[in-house]
């Protein structure tokens, strides 16, 4: 199911800082990246649906979560395309794809093609840019 975003969440700099711990802001807001094995996130098996730190965007599954060994949180698709924009990242000498939500801009982490079936695709995420709501049992 795609659900288009309608609203886009706009904050200045001082909200956003008021609102985020100062990893949270460095990682979403200045797209910055977490060390590798330090998140919260990367081992957690879970289940539940991850959405953005920043807006409360539902943007991953639990269900497409897998161990990639890179020491982020790995995913293979987004719960829906829609609300997970790809733009080219050139710095660092790199070209690499970013992920950001489409709501509110946040940075999430990057792209690569070298995920699972049936996508192919490794969404790499920063934990610092999510949170996990477990689903109730």
């Amino acid at each position: 199911m795609t659900e288009k975003i309608t609203e886009k969440v706009n904050k200045s700099e001082q909200e956003w800082r008021k609102q985020l711990t100062p990893e949270q802001y460095h990682v979403t807001r200045e797209a910055g990246t977490e060390r590798a094995f330090t998140g919260k996130y990367w081992k957690t098996k879970d289940a539940g649906t991850y959405h953005c730190v920043c807006c409360g965007e539902p943007l991953f599954d639990s269900s497409t979560k897998f161990d990639s060994g890179t020491g982020w949180p790995s995913f293979y698709q987004p719960a829906d395309k829609s609300k997970v924009e790809e733009h080219t990242d050139s710095t660092y000498g790199m070209v690499r794809t970013e992920a950001r939500c489409a709501k509110c801009g946040a940075h999430l982490g990057h792209v690569f093609e070298d995920g699972p079936a049936p996508t192919g695709l490794r969404y790499c995420m920063n934990s610092a840019a999510l949170d996990l709501k477990k689903y109730e049992k």
